[in-house]
Parts: C-alpha cells; structure tokens; sequence
C-alpha cells in the first residue's frame, strides 16, 4: 500500500493520494491522522481609531502588521505557499457602493441594511452553479433579496501564488444582500441563519465532488473578510480590492496562520467571523462534546426557524479556533453582548482567588454551570464591528501588547514593533495579563479596561441571589440508604483484584479527597503500554 506520508530529502511530504483528499478540506481519519486535533498557533493583531473614524491608512496600517508578522505564519516546501493569512476590516460603505454600482448595476441601501460577504465556491463550473443556486434558494426562504454576485479582482501572478495553494484555490465571489423586514441584530441573525443552512447543506453534499470548496468566510452588515491559503506577503498584493483607496475602515484585524499538526486550506485560514487567536485550545475535545451534549436542551425564542437547523454548533470539519468561533457566534445570535460571551468561554481562574470581588465571582460561578473554560494557551481578538478586543486566557502564556495613541489608535499584537509608533505619541500602552482582557467601545470612543467591563456585566443581575437560591449541593441531598460500596475488611483485596496500586493511593486517590485537586504532573509516563507490559495492570489500561 501506498502511504499515506512519506520522508524525502526535504522533510514530511503527502502523497497524491492524500493530496488529492485535502484538495479541498480536511482528509477523512486515518492512520494516526484525526481531524479532530486540528488547531492553530499563529501571529494575531489588529489596528483600530476609538472613535469609530474610517480611513483606508487603518488598513495599510493592519497590512504593515500582518507582513511584519510574516515569521509567525507557516509554510510547506514551497516557500511562496503559506498556511493562511488574512484581513477582517469593518464594512468599507463607499467602496462597496461604488463596485456594486460597476460591477452589478446595484445601488445599495442604507448602511445596515446590507451585508456582503466573501464566499468561497467550487472551480467546476456546474457545482458552483449548484451551490450558487441553493444559496439563493435559502436566502429566498429566509425572506431576504439576493442582490447579486460580484466577481473579486484577485492577481495570482503578482502574488506568486505557489503551486499546492493554486492547486486548491477556490473561486471567490462577492455575495451581497439586501434586509426585507429585519433591521440591526434580527438582520444579523437572519444572515446567520442563511450561512448555517447554506454550510450544512452545501459542506456535507455528497453529491458535490468539491463540497469542502464552498465556505462563506463572512456574512455581515458591518465586517467583511478576506483571507485564504497565503502568506502574510501575499494578502494586499493578492486581493486587489484591498489596495484600492475608497476601501476604508475603522478597525482591521489581520492573522498569519502556522497549523500545528494540521493540514493547511482556503476556508482554515483567519480570521474567523468574529475572532482571531494566537494559540491552542487544548481543551478542544471536551468542549466539542459539551457543545454538542447541550443541544439537546438548546432553547432560543430568537429563531424564526427550527434551532435544530443550526446544529451542529461546533462544525466538524473546523480546526479549534473555528468551533472556537462557532461558539461565540452562536453566544452572540442567542442575545449576549460580544464580552459578555468572550468572558463566559474565557474566564479568570476565579475558584480560589480571595481577592477576587464577591460579584464577579458569583458571575463566574454561575455561567460555569453552563459554560466550561476554552483553555489555552490562547491570545483571542475579538470583534463584531461596533468594539473590538483581546483576552488572554487564564494560563497567561501567549503574549498580547497594546498601544493606544494621542491621534486615538489602539494597536494590539501578538509582539511589539508591528507597526511603527512614535514613542512621543504613546498615550498608554499596557500588555494583557492571564484571564485578562480590554475593549474598544466604538459608541462611547474610549477603552474599556478589564476591571470596568467585569464590573458592569457581574452587576448586571444578583448572580449571587441566584445561586442562593437555585444551586444544588451533593451534601444537601439527603441518602435514605447505607453508602454502598465501603466495605473495610475487603478493601485491600478488591484494590488489588483491580490494579490499584500503593503510587495510584498517593499520587492519584489522596490528592483528589485531602485536597480537593487534580494531581497534576510534568514529566510524562514512562511505563510500558499495557498490551506490551509483562505486568499485571487496569482493565482500562488497555484502552
């Protein structure tokens, strides 16, 4: 048989076959290959005025930065083929008027009631058809005018595009909407309802050779994103949109991609809808299966339509910052704020800080119960167009540096000198400290520091009273029968019937009752694998 991966002179390489399988998307499980280990760890960084004032220099300023970045990004054997990279920037209004007016003969409504989008779509002609026909279909359904599709300028040539990014480049189209009968946050979950739909249909069509070809990289009325499987070089020079000098904005948040242990694509590269994140979630599994344990329970009058259309929130085929993203966007449509939700799945390490106000514990404690940590290591900017912000999760250990400017800019990376600042004109500068996070309000014009934003949300309602009165201790429920199980005089020898040994007592057991802790250890585990030890160990060993 033929592998799968294979060693060459130059390193680790994928054979045709496994090229073939990732052409678009993620290949199937195999081997000691998973998708469901698919994760991130990347440069991250945006460029904002507080006041909310758009200027294409934002944007030039954000290019700087994403290029400056360019060592955090990763890259195969070719050189000119990057892991992904990218800029999400806010809606850029007369821009969008002016092309839609060229290039579809449109004259687009108010701002806020449109959005467009960049949309990912098969290289065959007749399922890119396909695809472009459901979408219509469903925006349709949903009650909202398709406006048109707009071709986006892309210079291949000029970008030096390397061959395996070419070889599974999609075709990118414009996709632009008009609001029927919605207006603000009704519009935005319209639009999300139309891409889930879209996803869940499009994405898992078996019919469709090149499904994994179609991704909506955004839907909004207020951010638009363009990325794909490039370096950080090749983002300005390959989307010609992003040069053009009307293409101005208030805020521009760009990525530079390195897949750790996983495979690079179009639709993988960042930022995502709502975020970007410089790290790993290394909690992924679990809260994969939370997020799909909850469904079951999922209850939101929002909707106009069935929630179950919506589900799976975290979507499989996704690397951890993508189910990441599928989760806050799903905390976002359900009717949280932006920080509220970014608090809730990246919260302090609140359990035994006694310094910690009474509030915002009682808020923590009571989101926790429906809401588990999304561990890092993890730097997360975040942003839905009207603030944007950066958290670092509790370990602390990815590093976020912000400065805030006297002509009122906020620059925020994963390093210092992305982006050339006088020091003269350093208003404040400051760096995210572990379950720590900042926000630009872009209404109020000012930031928001991390003790000001917990404050507001932790007194927004008497958590504490709630707990009170609705949480359920083990010791309050009363046991009518003996303990079973505890039996002294046999103990010992059930111990030993089941492996237990005087290390697993001491290490694993005591820590757990005495101390109310998780053994935690560094050194890694030694012992031989069960199937290959001559020693008698656990049943559960063996698996």
């Amino acid at each position: 048989m033929r592998p799968l991966l294979r060693i060459t002179d130059y390193g680790l390489t994928m054979s045709s076959t496994l090229q073939e399988q990732t052409k678009f998307g993620f290949p199937a499980k195999q081997g000691l290959y998973d998708p469901a280990f698919e994760k991130d760890s990347c440069g991250v960084g945006f460029v904002a005025h507080i006041k909310g004032k758009a200027s294409h220099q934002i944007v030039v300023d954000a290019e700087i930065m994403l290029q400056r970045m360019e060592h955090r990004g990763g890259c195969g054997c070719e050189p000119t083929t990057g892991d992904g990279a990218g800029i999400l920037t806010g809606m850029p209004d007369v821009f969008c008027r002016k092309v839609a007016k060229q290039d579809l003969a449109v004259d687009l409504p108010a701002a806020g009631y449109y959005a467009a989008g960049n949309v990912f779509l098969p290289t065959d002609e007749t399922q890119r058809q396909t695809c472009i026909t459901e979408v219509e279909k469903i925006i349709n359904e949903q009650g909202q005018k398709c406006l048109g599709w707009r071709e986006v300028p892309i210079d291949t040539e000029a970008a030096d595009i390397g061959p395996t990014a070419r070889r599974s480049q999609p075709v990118i189209l414009q996709l632009y909407i008009e609001a029927v009968g919605v207006s603000g946050k009704n519009f935005e979950r319209q639009l999300y309802v139309i891409r889930k739909r879209c996803t869940h249909l499009l994405r898992n069509n078996s019919s469709l050779s090149q499904s994994k070809a179609f991704y909506i990289c955004s839907l909004s009325p207020s951010i638009i994103i363009y990325k794909g499987m490039l370096n950080a070089l090749q983002v300005k020079t390959f989307y010609l949109d992003l040069q053009d000098t009307d293409y101005a904005s208030h805020i521009a948040m760009v990525h530079s991609r390195f897949s750790t242990n996983t495979f690079p694509s179009w639709d993988r590269a960042q930022p995502n809808r709502y975020m970007s994140h410089n790290g790993e979630i290394n909690t992924l599994l679990g809260n994969r299966n939370w997020m799909t344990a909850r469904q079951g329970m999922v209850r939101c009058d929002d909707f106009d339509c069935s929630i179950e259309s919506l589900f799976p929130i975290a979507e499989i085929d996704c690397s951890d910052s993508g189910n990441f993203d599928n989760v806050l966007e799903f905390l976002l449509m359900s009717g949280r704020s932006l920080p509220e939700a970014v608090m809730l799945m990246v919260p302090e390490a609140w359990q035994s800080d006694e310094n910690m106000d009474q509030a915002k514990k009682d808020f923590y404690r009571f989101n926790s119960a429906m809401m588990e940590p999304w561990d890092g290591p993890a730097s997360v900017a975040f942003t839905d167009g009207r603030c944007i912000g950066a958290v670092l999760d509790r370990n602390g250990l990815r590093p976020s540096r912000y400065y805030l400017t006297n002509d009122d800019r906020v620059i925020m990376a994963s390093e210092v000198g992305v982006v050339d600042v006088d020091p003269a004109d350093v208003k404040f500068k400051g760096r995210l400290q572990p379950g720590k996070m900042f926000l630009i309000d872009f209404d109020k014009g000012e930031l928001i520091t991390d003790e000001i934003l917990k404050k507001d949300f932790s007194t927004k309602h008497p958590y504490g009273e709630w707990l009170a009165n609705q949480e359920i201790k083990l010791s309050e429920l009363g046991c009518d029968k003996e303990p079973h199980g505890f039996e002294p005089k046999t103990i010992i020898p059930r111990m030993q019937a089941f492996g237990y040994t005087v290390e697993t007592m001491q290490f694993m057991l005591l820590p757990l009752v005495r101390e109310l802790r998780d053994p935690v250890g560094s050194m890694g585990n030694d012992a031989a694998l069960a199937c290959l030890s001559d020693k008698p160990r656990m049943l559960y060993d063996y698996f």
